[in-house]
């Protein structure tokens, strides 16, 4: 049997995955294994699971069976929110070798180590969830212009749809001054903006798991952000009960946290979020949504939805889609609901027939490009600063401004990974293109002595 030294990585989900996987993959370097991309032929192929709905699993299946396809000599390694929720149906797969539960697969190197001499195959390496309290800390580097960094992990909210408490655990947070130290890691690295990650992040604080103890709270978190060298801080996702006056007052003064929220929402129509277990009724959304409009007229607003839960007529549909048609929001994600093994709303009676399901998800998804362009419109002719990122192909890079507008301009090498005033001209289908008139010599100049006010 060969011995495993090249490793490649692939991730699906949400950002904290992507801030997990970096984690992970630096220790496995530190352990004397060299990562490399999906095509330089791995000796071991890692993949970081989702399981939010059914067709996250089935991704999982399909990806399992494409790299071995590609690659038959790799050993195929699972870890992930699908691991922990369903590792006998993953290692039942014939092309897995191992299954790694919430806790091991911060012990991948170990493991790694250990398989290079291991003949059996299908070995799963699980955990008690309800055991899980330690909080471990992970960020991303990805192309060093922007990172996500892990400051909180688990959820002891209870809604019926979601399979998240049992494969992340309780809620557990880093402190605030290890992820100030973090941060300043991060600034010595070039990253010029830190997303904010959680599984549910506005619970930011609690230091212990067994008593719920919050000892420090995520405005106080915000805050202490602004004292840092890094130039854009972005909240990933707060939960509507979680945004504080504070935290948007806050926001509103701020020059380095990003005019920007993405609050899940999930229904217009409190029938349904009661069946849901959501903490809210849509008021208090409406309230949230309201009060960041008056504070910051700019900020872009994102929100989560679900169509076709258990129980909702066409009346409640119709509910959410005026609710939203007349919110002050920019965006949409739209999720078809799909029944998850060990959640309440897979008991539910009046089950939504599949296609009235994928009926809905359209309807709100051609409502989204609606709301985005609608607000891409509002900001014509408007300069706003936007971090350009590493080009893609066809000779145009894109970066996003601070109320997360997608921006598209021309391949510029001076302007890459720099943070760029730019005049906002036209929307182009999910871009808006712009005008550039400050040359990039100056734009490096006056960013470079932004970064050394800001460590004074």
């Amino acid at each position: 049997m060969s011995a495993i030294q090249k490793v490649a990585f692939h991730t699906l989900g949400c950002k904290l995955n992507f801030a997990e996987t970096s984690a992970i993959s630096k220790t496995v370097e530190n352990a004397g294994f060299t990562k490399v991309d999906m095509e330089a032929n791995p000796d071991v192929v890692v993949l970081n699971t989702c399981s939010v709905t059914d067709n996250a699993d089935k991704e999982c299946r399909y990806l399992v069976r494409r790299f071995k396809k590609q690659n038959p000599a790799a050993r195929i390694v699972i870890i992930g929110c699908y691991a922990q929720l369903k590792p006998n149906e993953i290692v039942a797969i014939d092309e897995v070798d191992l299954v790694l539960g919430a806790t091991e697969k911060f012990n991948l190197h170990t493991h790694l180590q250990q398989l290079q001499f291991a003949a059996q195959k299908g070995v799963v390496y699980g955990c008690d969830i309800n055991e899980v309290e330690q909080f471990i800390g992970s960020y991303s580097l990805g192309d060093r212009t922007r990172s996500f960094l892990k400051v909180q992990d688990g959820c002891d909210y209870t809604c019926s749809y979601c399979t998240i408490p049992l494969a992340r655990g309780k809620s557990r947070s880093n402190t605030v001054a290890h992820t100030i130290e973090t941060v300043y890691k991060l600034a010595e690295q070039g990253i010029k903006e830190v997303v904010l990650t959680g599984i549910n992040l506005g619970d930011f604080g609690k230091s212990d798991t067994k008593t719920d103890l919050h000892i420090e709270t995520f405005y106080e978190l915000l805050a202490a952000l602004e004292q840092t060298p890094i130039a854009r801080f972005r909240i990933s996702s707060i939960e509507p009960n979680l945004v504080t006056d504070d935290i948007i007052e806050l926001v509103a003064k701020s020059k380095k946290i990003m005019p920007h929220f993405h609050i899940p929402l999930q229904s217009g129509s409190d029938k349904i979020l009661k069946l849901m277990r959501r903490r809210y009724l849509r008021q208090v959304y409406t309230d949230r949504v309201e009060k960041i409009k008056q504070l910051l007229p700019h900020c872009g607003i994102g929100a989560d939805v679900i169509v076709g839960f258990p129980g909702e007529t066409d009346e409640d549909f119709l509910d959410t889609y005026d609710f939203l048609n007349h919110l002050d929001v920019s965006y949409l994600h739209v999720f078809t609901y799909s029944e998850r093994s060990n959640t309440l709303a897979a008991t539910l009676p009046h089950t939504v027939p599949m296609q009235k399901r994928h009926e809905r998800n359209k309807m709100l998804r051609i409502l989204s490009e609606k709301k985005r362009h609608q607000f891409y419109r509002q900001h014509v002719n408007d300069t706003r600063p936007v971090l350009f990122e590493i080009p893609h192909e066809g000779g145009a890079m894109y970066g996003f401004t601070d109320n997360y507008i997608k921006v598209k301009y021309p391949h510029t090498p001076g302007l890459i990974k720099q943070i760029t005033p730019v005049t906002l001209t036209q929307p182009q289908d999910d871009v808006m293109l712009c005008n550039i008139s400050v040359p990039a010599s100056a734009i490096q100049a006056e960013f470079n002595s932004y970064i050394s006010l800001s460590k004074v």
